[in-house]
C-alpha cells in the first residue's frame, strides 16, 4: 500500500530528482518546489506538480519555511521530504510541518534537537558510552573563550560549526596565531549556511579515516544498521569518493561500530534513516570515535542501497507512515562492493574553485552495475548560488576491484561540456596506488595532488591534439562562411578562402587560443596539395585532419601526424569546449583586437619580465564579494588579503601579488565575473606596511 498520496520534496538538484523517482515508482504523487534560478531545472519537470518559492537566494526560497508550507497546502500534500541540506535537519521546520498537519519524513523532534547541535549531540552520546574525540564543545562561547579553550585542546585542531555539516565552515588550524582569523571566517560561513554561528573545537587526528554507519529505526524502537561506508577521500572536508563496505574493517569491528551507531540512535529515540559518523585510526582500526550524527539521508546513500538491495527513500517514507522495519539485524546481508564519485562544478586547473556556465553537451553513462543520480540536462545553467555538486556516478561490482574498474569506465563515458568539472581528477584519483590498495585517509587527496598529473595545471600543458582540433574546427567554419559568401555562378572565389594561398610562398592561417588567464596557444593551419598541415606554437608543421563521427553529435576524430584521437567539441561563441575521457577544457578564440590589446598591455607592464608579479588582482571564480578588508589608497605588501569572494558556499581570499598603493573597484555584495579585475596595486613612493588589523 502507498504510505502517502502526495509528498512535497523540499529540496532541489539531484536529490530532489532521486526522491521523485522513488515516489513515482511507489505510485505517490510528487510536488516539486523551485526558486527563480531553478525554473527550468530537471526536478521541476520530473514532478507531477511544481510550485515557485521565490528568488534565487536560499533564504528567500529553499530556506523559506512559510513558502514551503504554503506550497504543501496549495497542492494537498500529506508529507514533506526534506532531502539533505537546506531544512533537512531543521527542528523549526519539522515542528512547523507537524503543526500544519504534514508528516515530516525524518526523525522526531528530540533527535533533531540533540543531534542537530554538534555540541549537544557529542555530549549526549558520550553519556551513553559512545567514544568521542577530545575537544571543546560548549554553547554560547565567544571568540576569546574559544582561543583560551584551544590551549587545552591542543594543535592542530578543527573548528566546526555546531549547527551544520558537509564540511562547510570547517577549518583546520595549526597554530595559535592562525586561530583568530579562522574563527571570523568560520562564523561568517556558519551563519550564512546554517543561520547559526556557534562553533566547537576538536583535536585534529593525523591521518584518520572517516567511516560512517547507516542506521534505520522505526516507531516501535527497533534499530538496525546497514553496514558502514568509507568516506575518507575528501577535499576541504568535503567528501569526493565513498564506498561500501570499508576496505579497512573486519567483521568483528564492523559489528562493534554498528552496535555503537545503533546505541547512539536509540539514545534519542531515533526514527527513519540516519547516519552516525566516526573517525577511525588507520593504524588502529579497532579504535573509533564518534564525530556526529546526521539526522537525514546522506549524499552517499546509494552505495549502501547497492550492497543491501534496499531503497532507503522508500523506507524513510514507510517508517514515517508508521510501518515497521523490513528486516532484522541478522537478516542484513552486504553483497559485493559499491563506489560513488561526486561530480562537482569546479575547475581543478584553478585550485578546484567553483565553476559556472551552461551545460552545452551532456552524455551520462549506463551499463551493468552503473547508476547515475543526476540533475543535469542540456541547456541547464549552473549558477554560483547553490552547492556545486551536479551528479553522482555509482558503480557496483562483485568485489572492490570490479567496482573500481566499472566506475572508472563510467566516468570516462561521462561528458559535461559548458562548465568545468572534476571528472578527470576523479579518474586519476581512482588510479592512485593507495586508493587501489584501500590505504585511505582524509589527507590522502591533498598529499597526492602534485603527482596526479592533471592536464591544464601549471606545468601540465594541454596535449597538442586539443588546440589543433579547436583550430581545425574554426578553420572549417571560416572556410564554410567564405564559400557561402562568395559562391555564385563562377563558384567560390579563390581570394576569399582561408587557405593561406598567395603569389609566392603560402602563408598559414593563425588561430590564437586562450587556455587560461595568462596562457595562450597559437596554431597555424596551412593548406597544401596533400591536405592540411598544422604547427603548434611555431613547431614543425605536421599533417592534421578533423572529421565528425557521424553516429554521435558533437563527436570528432582528430588525426594529428598519424595519431587519431576521438573527442567531443562544442562551440559557444568564441569559446570552444573540448572533452575526452572525462577531461574537459575551454579554449577562447582570440580576435585580432584582443591579441593587440594583450601585446600592448605586456609592453606597459612594469619590468616586462615573464612571470613578473601582476598589479591587477583578478577574481579566480565568478561569485559574490562578501568582504572587502582594505580600502582604496591603503599601502599594502605582497601577500596581504584584499577581499573575499564567495561562490557555491565556498570562500576564496584574494591577495596582492606586489607591494604598493591599493585601488579597489568592488564593494561587498557585488557580483564578479571570472578573471574580472577587482583591484589594482600601483607603485608607491613610500614603502608599504600592512594595514593594522588586516588578516594576512
Amino acid at each position: 500500500m502507498k504510505p502517502f498520496e502526495t509528498v512535497l520534496v523540499a529540496n532541489r538538484g539531484e536529490i530532489a530528482c532521486r526522491i521523485i523517482r522513488t515516489l513515482r515508482a511507489m505510485g505517490i504523487r510528487s510536488v516539486a518546489v523551485y526558486s527563480d534560478a531553478d525554473r527550468d531545472a530537471l526536478h521541476v519537470s520530473l514532478a507531477d506538480a511544481a510550485v515557485r518559492l521565490g528568488p534565487a537566494a536560499p533564504q528567500a526560497s529553499y530556506l523559506n519555511i512559510d513558502a514551503i508550507l504554503a506550497a504543501a497546502a496549495a497542492t494537498g500534500a500529506d508529507a514533506v521530504h526534506p532531502g539533505y541540506g537546506f531544512l533537512s535537519e531543521n527542528e523549526a521546520f519539522a515542528r512547523a510541518s507537524a503543526a500544519a498537519g504534514l508528516v515530516f519524513v525524518g526523525p522526531g523532534l528530540t533527535a533533531l534537537a540533540v543531534m542537530g547541535d554538534k555540541i549537544r549531540g557529542k555530549n549526549h552520546v558520550a553519556d551513553s558510552g559512545v567514544p568521542v574525540i577530545p575537544g571543546f564543545s560548549r554553547p554560547g562561547q565567544s571568540d576569546a573563550q574559544l582561543v583560551t579553550a584551544a590551549e587545552t585542546v591542543g594543535y592542530p585542531l578543527l573548528i566546526k560549526p555546531s549547527a551544520g555539516g558537509g564540511g562547510k565552515g570547517m577549518l583546520r588550524v595549526d597554530s595559535a596565531g592562525e586561530l583568530a582569523a579562522a574563527l571570523v571566517t568560520a562564523r561568517r560561513v556558519a551563519l550564512g549556511a546554517f543561520g547559526d554561528d556557534t562553533l566547537l573545537l576538536e583535536r585534529f587526528i593525523d591521518r584518520p579515516r572517516h567511516i560512517e554507519v547507516q542506521v534505520l529505526a522505526d516507531a516501535t524502537g527497533a534499530v538496525i544498521h546497514l553496514g558502514e561506508r568509507e568516506c575518507s577521500l575528501q577535499r576541504r572536508h568535503q567528501k569526493v569518493i565513498e564506498e561500501a563496505p570499508s576496505p579497512l574493517l573486519d567483521p568483528a569491528t564492523r559489528a562493534r561500530i554498528g552496535e555503537a551507531a545503533c546505541r547512539a540512535a536509540q539514545s534519542v529515540g531515533y526514527t527513519g534513516a540516519g547516519t552516525v559518523e566516526f573517525l577511525v585510526s588507520d593504524a588502529a582500526p579497532d579504535e573509533f570515535f564518534f564525530m556526529e550524527m546526521n539526522t537525514r539521508l546522506q549524499v552517499e546513500h546509494p552505495v549502501t542501497e547497492l550492497v543491501t538491495g534496499l531503497d532507503l527513500v522508500e523506507w524513510q517514507l514507510r517508517i514515517a507512515a508508521g510501518e515497521p522495519l523490513p528486516l532484522t539485524q541478522d537478516e542484513v546481508v552486504l553483497t559485493g562492493h559499491a563506489i560513488e564519485a561526486r561530480v562537482y562544478a569546479e575547475n581543478p586547473a584553478r585550485g578546484f574553485l567553483p565553476s559556472q556556465g551552461t551545460v552545452l553537451s551532456l552524455s551520462e553513462p549506463a551499463g551493468a552495475g552503473i547508476r547515475v543520480d543526476s540533475s543535469l540536462r542540456s541547456g541547464l545553467p549552473i549558477s554560483g548560488v547553490y552547492d556545486p555538486m551536479l551528479a553522482k556516478v555509482i558503480a557496483w561490482g562483485a568485489d572492490r576491484a570490479e567496482a573500481l574498474a566499472r566506475l572508472d569506465r563510467a566516468l570516462a563515458d561521462t561528458v559535461v561540456l559548458g562548465v568545468h568539472t572534476n571528472l578527470e581528477f576523479l579518474r586519476l584519483l581512482l588510479r592512485n596506488p593507495d586508493v587501489l590498495a584501500g590505504r585511505l585517509d582524509t589527507g590522502l587527496i591533498e598529499r597526492s595532488l602534485p603527482g596526479l598529473g592533471l592536464r591544464g595545471m601549471p606545468g601540465q600543458p594541454l596535449p597538442d591534439h586539443l588546440p589543433v582540433a579547436a583550430a581545425l574546427f574554426l578553420h572549417a567554419q571560416a572556410t564554410a562562411r567564405a564559400s557561402a559568401h562568395t559562391s555564385g555562378a563562377t563558384g567560390p572565389g579563390l581570394w576569399a578562402q582561408p587557405s593561406g594561398w598567395r603569389l609566392g610562398p603560402d602563408r598559414p592561417v593563425r588561430y590564437s587560443l586562450r587556455v587560461s588567464a595568462t596562457e595562450t596557444v597559437d596554431v597555424a593551419v596551412l593548406a597544401g596539395p596533400d591536405g592540411l598541415r598544422v604547427a603548434v606554437d611555431d613547431r614543425m608543421p605536421v599533417p592534421a585532419r578533423l572529421a565528425p563521427v557521424t553516429d554521435h553529435s558533437g563527436t570528432f576524430a582528430c588525426e594529428l601526424d598519424g595519431r587519431l584521437e576521438v573527442l567531443q567539441l562544442v562551440a559557444d561563441g568564441p569559446r570552444l569546449w573540448l572533452g575526452q575521457n572525462g577531461f574537459s577544457a575551454d579554449l577562447v578564440h582570440r580576435s585580432r583586437a584582443e591579441q593587440l590589446a594583450d601585446r600592448l598591455a605586456g609592453l606597459d607592464r612594469a619590468g616586462g619580465e615573464a612571470g613578473a608579479a601582476r598589479p591587477e588582482v583578478r577574481s579566480p571564480m565568478p561569485g559574490t564579494v562578501v568582504a572587502v578588508h582594505l580600502a582604496t589608497g591603503d599601502l599594502i605588501v605582497a601577500g596581504q588579503r584584499i577581499l573575499t569572494v564567495e561562490a557555491m558556499k565556498m570562500e576564496h581570499h584574494l591577495v596582492a601579488e606586489t607591494d604598493g598603493r591599493l585601488s579597489v573597484s568592488v564593494r561587498p555584495g557585488d557580483l564578479v565575473r571570472l578573471d574580472q579585475i577587482v583591484a589594482t596595486v600601483t607603485e608607491a613612493s613610500t614603502p608599504a606596511t600592512p594595514v593594522k588589523g588586516d588578516p594576512t
